[in-house]
């Protein structure tokens, strides 16, 4: 019996839990089409979030882009407007190129030029000195000339009372005996010509004959070396030679007027244009001489100051008013009366030491006398130097020849 009374309540029990876990599997089946609806919906809205973020970058990515591409274009119509001007620029510096090279040339046209003016300025200063100088030189000239005549007519005398004596030696030589007739007649001509006197008056008219020779040659060669107006070689020269000759050649025109006092110091050999430096050396002694009509004297002196070197030429003469003293280098400026000056003499001088780099400064005191010191470079500056600044050379001293 108590078999028969379980045996139910067991089949019970298992079929209820069998349908338990029938419902779970159901549930479970629920709960996991549940889950699989929720993450298809839930993938639908991510997808959709990344569609919405792609969307909004591409987007931005698109406007920057168009941005992009708008300042590109930008900078394009910019670069194109850039090239264009470069190539106007271009253009214009090709014109102004154009219009510098031409106005270079006509410059250089024009420089020529004025080197021409400038070299027939100064061939017309240095024959117009020359002409002044004429009859002063011509005088100088003829008194040696004249000696040397004088001389040569003299031994041509003494000349034939030698061959005369000679002459009469010849005659009786070739006797083998002694003639007191003979002797006699040798001693009468000997005494006629006083043979004595003739050996030391011959060596003396000979020796004053060569000097007069040597004064005359010393003059042309002079003037010769100072006319060579159209010499524009550059090379180095002696300026105390070429103040000395020059002093030569006006001589004629100081001797009465004026002493030379001379006070070289030690000078290096000068690069220039000796011809040039002659003419101002010249200039400023006939001015020197000018200036002491009454009398006085012309003092010369030289020195060096590293590179530079310079010449002094001081009179004692009437000096220059002050008023004056800032036109003297003027063109056609003189005090002198019409017809004794060009006025073109210190302008000349003026400008030949601005062309050899140096200056021509000028001290004066009326009354007392006038100082002109020419200064120069030994060697002349290169063509990369600037030749238009201040020389840089020795300024002029305090003390002066009329002040010593």
């Amino acid at each position: 019996m108590p078999e028969n009374t379980g045996g139910p309540k067991v089949a019970t029990e298992r079929s209820a839990q069998d349908e338990i876990v029938r419902q779970q599997k159901i549930i479970q089946a629920l709960m996991n089409r549940i889950e699989r609806e929720a993450n298809g919906q839930r993938s639908d809205f991510v997808q959709f979030q990344t569609n919405v973020i792609l969307e909004n970058q591409v987007r931005a990515r698109t406007a920057e882009l168009e941005a992009a591409v708008v300042e590109n274009r930008e900078i394009n119509q910019s670069l194109v407007a850039a090239r264009l001007k470069m190539t106007q620029e271009i253009e214009e510096r090709k014109r102004v190129q154009a219009a510098l090279e031409k106005e270079k040339d006509e410059q250089r046209a024009l420089i020529q030029k004025l080197e021409s003016a400038q070299n027939q300025l100064l061939q017309s200063e240095q024959l117009a000195s020359i002409g002044q100088l004429a009859a002063g030189l011509a005088h100088e000239i003829n008194n040696p000339i004249g000696f040397v005549n004088s001389n040569l007519s003299t031994l041509q005398t003494y000349a034939a009372d030698l061959l005369r004596l000679i002459a009469v030696y010849e005659r009786y030589t070739a006797r083998r005996e002694p003639d007191p007739a003979a002797l006699a007649e040798v001693e009468a001509v000997r005494q006629a010509i006083d043979i004595d006197y003739l050996r030391e008056d011959i060596a003396s008219l000979i020796a004053e004959s060569i000097d007069g020779a040597v004064r005359v040659h010393r003059i042309v060669q002079d003037m010769r070396d100072f006319s060579l107006a159209g010499d524009d070689r550059w090379q180095l020269a002696d300026l105390h030679h070429g103040l000395d000759s020059t002093l030569n050649i006006v001589w004629g025109e100081i001797k009465d007027r004026a002493q030379i006092v001379k006070a070289f110091g030690e000078l290096p050999e000068v690069e220039c244009l000796p011809c040039q430096i002659n003419q101002v050396f010249m200039n400023l002694l006939m001015n020197a001489a000018q200036a002491c009509e009454g009398g006085g004297t012309i003092t010369l002196s030289s020195g060096a100051d590293g590179e530079w070197v310079w010449i002094d030429v001081a009179d004692t003469g009437c000096g220059i008013a002050a008023e004056h003293l800032t036109k003297i280098f003027d063109p056609f400026f003189t005090t002198k009366p019409v017809g004794q000056g060009t006025g073109l003499g210190l302008s000349v001088s003026y400008g030949i030491a601005k062309r050899h780099g140096g200056c021509l400064e000028v001290e004066s005191h009326p009354g007392r006398g006038t100082r002109f010191r020419l200064c120069l470079p030994a060697r002349q500056r290169t063509a990369t130097e600037d030749h238009h600044t201040a020389c840089g050379c020795p300024t002029v001293g305090e003390q002066t020849a009329f002040d010593a």
